[in-house]
């Protein structure tokens, strides 16, 4: 049973009789949610912070039990601090940069993932699913409280979806009945097993693989240090062919045990078997509660196409991978960071509804690029072949001493966003010299400034950036925010090496998710207007 330590009120929206329960004719939204996960609800409230109104449909009151995704990435926390929700999450998670790889009884290296200064957020935080939630939820409540045209219906269960050319039409059970709404755009954020996908007759693409691995949340006092820790063929045989090890806030520690393909899954979950394996780990006498235990099968799919018409699919309804490198919840939120901007700009009349077809294009791309390292991850995880074993235990062997076998070694390859090159939204790259890192397409790296940080200043807009040059008059489009910045504002070199390179100035046109459109070695109207359109998809039309 969990705790008040572990499992906060799970019930952050009550169910409550709306207006549209009234109503002679089903209302029609701008935008509705389905599904009410660290997705669904992240979608709400990026939409409700852009002036957009939406309507979060979830058949449950609240977060669900279970730490379930523990893992957020610094991507993740750069773009929830824009929400406004990012420092209480990482207050509360366990911060760590440092990883550790064993092969049976020996450490064969260990890594830093942030090994670079100039970064507000650590490389990663542990945090429950449940208390990221609740964050989102808290900030949805602040924003409302402030006018965020955002409303969250709990127990409102969608039984039935019928979608035309523009809107969708939704029947909807509550505990008072059954009411009917529509949506000119109905976002499905309902998980990996959407019954919104189901009903419209589409279906996942790629592997389903031959292994199961048993979760156990497990509450302990340990003096483990707080980093990810990973055996390959570990020395406690009776837990498995590898194993993982992090920690999470309230002296709860995850443990992975991979268990093999032709297992009973009832048997497996037993507590005196689950406790067998947790004993052989950490020896007899350790006193351990279990909180929370599952298990999964790694599954390396997605939709063919994200977009529907006005149905469009986010997060593990569109995709899923395995859970070794944290790509599922986080991949999920950059879905959000990608598609909120542009969505708000169609439907505020700033650019066409063909710019949505890069929300389809560019996220396909990032979920092609996280499928592809999932897979590999598995297959080094789990050799299906005497050959493929004998070569991985090799590349181990060779890691422990030489460092060129360490990036061979795959235990999770950890999420980082992903570059758009080929975007249709790219515009011009002309700064001769400049780095690679910041290329179009580029997540944009953060850099001190002062007392605080360059990703804080870009904001939820287009941010034109000139760095060490002056922007003539006439040359920033309408709605656009100039950032002018000097390379000495940051002492340490970091801006200059992250956005200079080889180049003596340079300007970026940055998008509202933090991604570079187009930079140049100097500031031209007619090339940043024509970025701009380009940007907007004006040029789609």
């Amino acid at each position: 049973m969990l705790d008040d330590r572990y499992d906060l009120a799970f019930r952050l929206y009550p169910y409550e009789r709306s207006a549209d329960q009234d109503a002679a004719t089903p209302v029609r939204h701008p935008v509705v949610v389905l599904g009410g996960g660290p997705v669904g609800v992240a979608m709400a409230l990026d939409l409700g912070l852009r002036g957009v109104p939406v309507v979060l449909l979830d058949d449950h009151e609240g977060v669900g039990q279970g730490s379930r995704a523990i893992c957020f990435a610094k991507r993740t926390l750069e773009i929830c601090d824009r929400w406004g929700a990012a420092l209480p999450m990482v207050e509360k998670g366990v911060v760590w940069n440092l990883g550790k790889v064993f092969h049976e009884d020996r450490k064969v290296y260990e890594f830093n993932l942030l090994p670079e200064e100039g970064h507000r957020f650590p490389a990663f935080i542990n945090l429950p699913q449940p208390w990221f939630e609740r964050y989102l939820v808290e900030r949805i409540r602040a924003a409302q409280a402030q006018g965020a045209p955002i409303e969250i219906r709990g127990r409102n269960q969608v039984t039935s979806v019928e979608v035309d050319e523009d809107h969708a039409r939704l029947e909807v059970e509550t505990p008072e009945g059954p009411y009917s709404l529509e949506a000119d755009w109905l976002i499905g954020c309902d998980g990996a097993g959407s019954p919104l996908r189901k009903r419209m007759g589409l279906d996942f693409e790629g592997r389903v693989f031959e292994d199961n691995f048993l979760i156990a949340d497990i509450r302990m006092t340990a003096d483990f240090p707080t980093e990810r820790w990973f055996w390959f063929e570990p020395p406690f045989k009776s837990s498995g062919a590898s194993c993982l090890l992090h920690r999470q806030p309230d002296d709860i520690w995850r443990v992975d045990f991979q268990i093999g393909w032709d297992i009973d899954r009832e048997k497996e979950l037993r507590e005196e078997n689950v406790r067998a394996r947790l004993d052989a780990m950490l020896g007899e006498g350790v006193d351990y509660e279990i909180v929370w235990t599952s298990i999964y099968r790694f599954q390396c799919r997605r939709m063919r196409r994200f977009r529907h018409g006005p149905v469009i699919f986010a997060g593990d309804s569109a995709h899923q991978v395995s859970p070794f490198g944290a790509r599922g919840a986080n991949s999920g939120i950059q879905d959000v960071d990608n598609l909120g901007w542009k969505l708000a700009a169609v439907l505020q009349g700033a650019a066409p509804e063909a710019l949505l077809e890069s929300y389809d294009s560019e996220r396909r791309q990032a979920a092609d690029e996280n499928i592809l390292n999932s897979s590999r991850s598995t297959d080094f995880i789990t050799p299906k072949s005497q050959i493929s074993h004998v070569f991985r235990n090799a590349v181990l062997d060779l890691a422990e001493a030489f460092p060129f076998a360490r990036p061979l070694v795959n235990s999770g390859r950890l999420s980082l966003p992903c570059t758009y090159d080929g975007s249709p939204l790219n515009g011009a790259d002309a700064l001769p010299g400049g780095p690679a890192r910041t290329r179009p397409g580029s997540p944009c790296p953060d850099a001190r400034l002062g007392q605080g940080f360059l990703l804080g200043r870009l904001g939820q807009g287009v941010t034109l950036l000139t760095l060490d040059c002056a922007l003539p008059e006439g040359a920033l489009p309408e709605g656009v925010t100039h950032l002018a910045l000097s390379s000495d504002d940051d002492a340490s070199g970091a801006l200059a090496a992250r956005y200079l390179g080889e180049a003596a100035q340079a300007v970026y046109l940055i998008r509202p998710d933090q991604h570079v459109a187009a930079r140049w070695a100097a500031p031209e109207a007619e090339a940043i207007r024509v970025a701009c359109d380009r940007l907007f998809g004006r040029e789609m039309t």
